[in-house]
């Protein structure tokens, strides 16, 4: 079978073309650049050309783009897309019911969503690695001599969300009300995981105030709500903001911390901040070597496994990570990973498995038998294209 891919500049692109290829698939690129809108008619015909002229039976890509989706229902041509990006707002369009489409979320609560409103074209899919790369990596005493190599025994690869100025921030005109509001229940939510109530509970008197201050609009054809945007977008990236900051603080200056992340500037007392590492070629490195690899959650992922959880379990690190509901059908705590459910938690466990290496290692190790045996891309690939019944 011969695959189209939109190839844009998304992680793990290698790693799926490699995975059709293993089971015998060929695959031919489609330069792809997200710029315009579905209701564009002539950028819609203008790519249904391109996608014509490569004579494929299927398209992928990581995640969704209904301007392909579009081309892709004008065609007949089944449209395989795996969305790894949370939130992503453009899967809230009109044309994610086209039954040409097969779109596939990592994040179960993301799914039920869907299934509830009838939506059959998504469907549920967690995310991969390919251990066959990740474990052939092994230049450890190469990547020692390189910027990036660890001086501590904990790691952190991730963004502080502090290289930009966000959304929170630019609400400077919101109401004392609003913003003691807001911090109240950012602040609940913090002492809250494996439950997102953010959006539920933002009244339509907070949501005006935030919108005169921050206007947002609805995209074009999109069918999500304000208190969606303002959820996902503005109110959970600043908890994770604040969250990440505030833990790793601590757990620099009671362990010391290796930290990867693009904002080089960033000062914390224990911390040897590396800046951003290139999370194909480099971050795996930084997995195997850390004693313990932490993973604070984006808290607009509400139940799904991160895509670098399965890249630290895939490449034989130790995962801590805080609790997601999706681990626990595919994984075994203290047994394939570690999860931690309060700040006192997280402490208490770094100190003890710092101090069990031989238990430490045998969880590092299991959880990559586990991803290898049952979660890379060849499987993943196999899942998504046994729905087009052309695995």
């Amino acid at each position: 079978m011969k695959i189209g891919m939109l190839t844009w500049d998304s992680f793990g692109r290698e790693d799926m073309q490699e995975a059709f290829a293993e089971l015998g698939h060929s695959v031919v690129g489609c330069p792809f650049s997200d710029h315009a809108e579905p209701e564009d008619a002539a950028a819609v015909k203008a790519l249904e050309g391109q996608l014509h002229g490569l004579s494929v039976d299927c398209l992928f890509s990581f995640n969704y783009f209904p301007i392909v989706a579009v081309a892709c229902k004008n065609l007949g041509l089944p449209y395989v897309s795996w969305v790894y990006d949370s939130p992503h707002v453009r899967m809230y369009h009109y044309s994610i019911v086209y039954p040409t489409n097969y779109v596939f979320v990592f994040d179960s609560a993301v799914y039920e969503e869907f299934h509830r409103g009838g939506i059959a074209t998504v469907h549920y899919l967690p995310m991969a690695a390919n251990t066959k790369r990740l474990k052939s990596m092994n230049d450890l005493g190469g990547f020692e001599k390189t910027v990036w190599s660890p001086r501590h025994k904990v790691a952190f690869v991730g963004s502080l969300y502090t290289e930009k100025h966000q959304f929170y921030q630019r609400m400077t005109g919101v109401s004392d009300y609003t913003r003691g509001y807001l911090e109240g229940l950012m602040e609940a939510q913090k002492q809250v995981y494996g439950y997102n109530f953010i959006q539920e509970l933002l009244p339509d008197k907070i949501v005006k105030d935030m919108q005169n201050s921050l206007p947002m609009q609805v995209r074009p054809g999109g069918v999500e709500t304000i208190e969606y945007l303002f959820a996902q977008y503005v109110i959970n990236r600043q908890i994770t903001a604040s969250e990440r900051f505030e833990l790793l603080t601590e757990v620099a200056d009671k362990y010391g911390l290796d930290l990867y992340t693009p904002d080089e500037t960033l000062q914390i007392k224990g911390c040897s901040n590396h800046g951003v590492v290139d999370v194909y070629s480099y971050a795996p490195y930084v997995y195997k070597m850390a004693a313990v690899n932490l993973n604070i959650t984006l808290r607009s992922i509400l139940n799904g496994i991160p895509l670098r959880a399965f890249e630290i379990m895939g490449a034989g690190g130790f995962l801590l990570t805080n609790f997601q509901q999706d681990f626990l059908s595919f994984f075994k705590p203290d047994e394939d990973f570690v999860y931690f459910e309060s700040r006192a938690d997280l402490y208490s466990k770094i100190s003890y498995y710092l101090q069990n290496d031989r238990e430490r290692k045998q969880i590092a190790e299991n959880g990559f038998r586990k991803v290898a045996s049952g979660h890379t891309y060849v499987h993943r690939a196999k899942e998504m294209l046994g729905y087009l019944n052309l695995a």
